[in-house]
């Protein structure tokens, strides 16, 4: 697709556009974090105290949600130039790797959704050359379940089913087994790309509208690209997104 059609596309969808996720979800995410509920913070640990105002500003500027701060009920948006711009960006990190044969992570905490972007990713930059690192599997993180791997994409299971998962403690398991032998880029969400961004790795993160550490986190420059869309539509409709983010491996 080209641009037009793209942006079509994220709208007709709703990956993008008058999306699903509510005002609310939004507005109380942005509590959460600030809060530092453990599910919300994704692992980041911000520089400053921010306000929530002040996150509602960074969520307008990188996704296109309304700014007022006085509205906190009905629908919300994302910006569709807004995410083929971050598309763009990320799919220049990932050819850089690629013609690096870079070793690369992927996961995600979404694995009914954006699973389909990992998974396309994963496997053009397998094509390049590159070093797939993944989790040894069945490897156990307290309190969550294990690690499991599929075609490269690494996810949280409990033996039978993949999980969806805001937590960083896998990451932060993973992290702590790597040592130095780290990926020179992550493509993931959640608390996967949260705590790869604060461990000074260079990060991917595809965000929902209500998960707005990740994009606090780009604000801060912990996140090298913050991709905002619904990340819980059919697989399918992410096709053409995953096309531009390999288009240039």
């Amino acid at each position: 697709m080209n641009r037009e059609e793209l942006i079509a596309h994220l709208v007709a969808t709703r990956v993008a556009g008058d999306v699903a996720t509510s005002r609310e979800s939004n507005v109380a995410n942005i509590d959460k974090m600030l809060r530092r509920d453990w599910d919300y913070h994704f692992g980041l640990e911000l520089d400053r105290a921010w306000t929530a105002d002040e996150v509602l500003a960074v969520m307008a500027k990188r996704v296109g949600i309304d700014p007022d701060p006085g509205r906190r009920t009905g629908s919300d948006r994302i910006d569709p130039d807004r995410t083929v711009e971050a598309l763009d960006a990320a799919a220049d990190l990932i050819a850089a790797a690629a013609a690096a044969r870079a070793p690369v992570f992927l996961a995600t905490g979404h694995p009914t959704g954006v699973l389909t972007m990992h998974l396309a990713v994963a496997a053009a930059l397998a094509g390049a050359g590159c070093r797939l690192l993944t989790a040894p599997d069945g490897l156990p993180v307290a309190g969550h379940g294990r690690l499991r791997s599929l075609a490269g994409v690494t996810m949280l299971t409990n033996g039978a089913d993949f999980l969806h998962t805001h937590a960083a403690d896998p990451m932060q398991r993973l992290l702590s087994l790597w040592g130095d032998d780290r990926p020179a880029l992550v493509v993931a969400d959640h608390g996967w790309a949260g705590a790869a961004g604060q461990a000074g790795l260079t990060v991917v993160g595809l965000a929902d509208t209500n998960d707005p550490a990740l994009f606090v986190g780009a604000e801060e420059g912990k996140v090298a690209v913050a991709v905002p869309l619904d990340d819980n539509v059919a697989p399918g409709l992410y096709e053409p997104l995953a096309d531009l983010l390999v288009a240039r491996v």
